[in-house]
């Protein structure tokens, strides 16, 4: 499906900043459509061919007028004459009688879009006639509200110019409404807004009420109940600022202002409420886990560390050869998994940049190899990053192969380079450990080879990674393994 951006530039002739106004427009008219209980139909004017449809929302309040998507289409029959008079005249259209839409009756209004001194666009208001109603108190408040908010569409007041968000959530129009007046005093509240302050501990009704002023005592903070207030005021002035949240008796509200500027003229504004205390209180709980799961990694490097140096130490202490070199191989294995724990006790979501600890490898291969070992190690392309189910094992798969190409692969003094190669495809993480030494031995299997690094990386493949792992002689020469592995761990 196209984009609004597509639409825009492929069929009309509008500006940089027209497209950004109506990305703003469709970023937010979703209020509108709920207030006005109406499907809302964005129009561009597509030079002497009438109108595109290249943007629609369908309300949460009301049933849609429109079964099917109207996006890419163009406008037919009388609905061509509502959105010229509209755009021609300036002003919104709402003549005329209800039209049919796939067998449902609907009123047809038609609000022009205003950017500076031009209309840019228009904007088709559609309300489904068959689900009949009775007004009440609230039907009246938002269906005032949105004629309003249209009035703002077509003067360019409506959307509200970019602000800085402290939050990427915003309260919807079912989530809590609450008018106010041009002094500032609640003219109508919905149960929902009603029922979020009785969280924050209003005990009366909010009708009436200076809301600023209401607000700010409430809060727990008295810093963040002034900035609440400043926010409100502002919009009763005219000024647009960005939502913001309030505490108070361990409820938290989170708080959009909108300025009522029908006329240029402040009048009021609307001010949209949402209880997020549940949000909150997994958004901290989220926090404390995330924080004991660091501190858990932490303490596993530390005993893992503690544990690499007790070998060490054993490992000068016996008097065999083979013994030390068993012991010096377990300090490998353990550090290798220290390195991972050392950097997810750095990390926010329990994933790793696993390129630094596999050079981290390499350059601990180098160190323990024989004083006399020519064998250069290298690491070619990106493992990027990954969660710490495939890093904890992939480490110590990798760490093994590694030492197991550089101690075996080369004699004595003998030069030669080991590639480490990763690369990602459809979903699945491709490594190539590569050595040019001398190559595997005579009828060399895998899967019944005695070797204990190599039995600890073949459980690891199949056991924890899911994967396959393949060792094979190069055609030029020396040994491959071949590892495949995938990104999405099973569970």
């Amino acid at each position: 499906m196209s984009t609004l951006r597509d639409l825009v530039e492929e069929h009309t002739s509008l500006s940089g900043e027209d497209l950004d106004h109506l990305h703003r427009l469709a970023g937010d008219w979703q209020l509108l459509a709920d207030l006005s209980f109406a499907d809302l139909l964005l129009w561009l004017p597509v030079a002497e061919s009438g109108f595109l449809c290249a943007a629609q929302v369908r309300p949460t309040t009301a049933p849609t007028a429109y079964h099917d998507d109207m996006v890419g289409k163009m406008a037919t029959g009388s609905v061509v004459e509502q959105l010229t008079t509209a755009m021609i005249e300036r002003r919104i259209w709402r003549e005329g009688d209800p039209v049919w839409h796939d067998g449902v009756p609907a009123r047809q209004e038609a609000v022009p879009v205003r950017r500076e001194d031009r209309v840019i666009a228009v904007v088709g208001r559609v309300t489904n006639l068959a689900a009949t109603r009775v007004p009440s108190q609230l039907e009246l408040s938002y269906l005032q509200a949105a004629d309003d908010l249209c009035l703002m569409v077509a003067g360019g007041s409506f959307p509200p110019p970019p602000t800085e968000e402290k939050t990427a959530s915003a309260p919807r129009v079912g989530d809590g409404l609450v008018r106010l007046n041009s002094l500032g005093i609640v003219t109508y509240a919905s149960p929902n807004a009603q029922s979020a302050y009785r969280r924050l501990g209003l005990a009366g009704d909010l009708v009436g009420e200076d809301l600023a002023t209401l607000t700010r005592g409430l809060a727990t903070d008295p810093l963040d109940g002034g900035e609440v207030c400043s926010r409100i005021l502002a919009a009763v002035r005219g000024e647009v600022k960005g939502r913001t949240e309030v505490e108070a008796r361990g409820a938290t509200v989170l708080i959009r202002a909108l300025p009522l500027l029908p006329d240029g003229v402040p009048i009021g504004a609307l001010v949209l409420v949402r209880d997020v205390t549940d949000v909150r209180r997994r958004d901290k709980a989220l926090v404390t886990k995330d924080a004991t799961i660091r501190e858990i990694h932490h303490r596993v490097k530390n005993n893992l560390q503690t544990v690499a140096a007790l070998l060490r130490l054993q490992a000068r202490r016996v008097g065999t050869a083979d013994a030390r070199a068993a012991l010096e191989e377990s300090v490998r294995r353990v550090a290798s998994i220290a390195m991972v724990h050392e950097t997810l006790a750095s990390s926010l979501d329990e994933t790793v940049d696993f390129d630094s600890i596999v050079d981290r490898v390499i350059s601990m291969v180098a160190d323990v190899a024989a004083p006399e070992s020519r064998v250069r190690v290298r690491r070619v392309g990106s493992f990027g990053v990954l969660a710490a189910q495939i890093a904890t094992p992939l480490v110590t798969v990798s760490t093994e192969l590694v030492q197991n190409a550089v101690e075996h692969a080369y004699g004595p003094g003998q030069a030669g380079e080991v590639t480490v190669a990763a690369h990602r495809w459809r979903g699945r993480l491709h490594v190539r450990i590569t050595d040019d030494g001398m190559g595997l031995p005579e009828n060399f299997e895998l899967d019944s080879s005695e070797r204990l690094g190599l039995q600890i990386v073949r459980t690891l493949v199949t056991g924890e990674l899911n994967g396959t792992l393949e060792l094979r002689p190069r055609p030029e020469g020396g040994t491959e393994a071949v590892l495949v592995v995938p990104l999405i761990p099973s569970r």
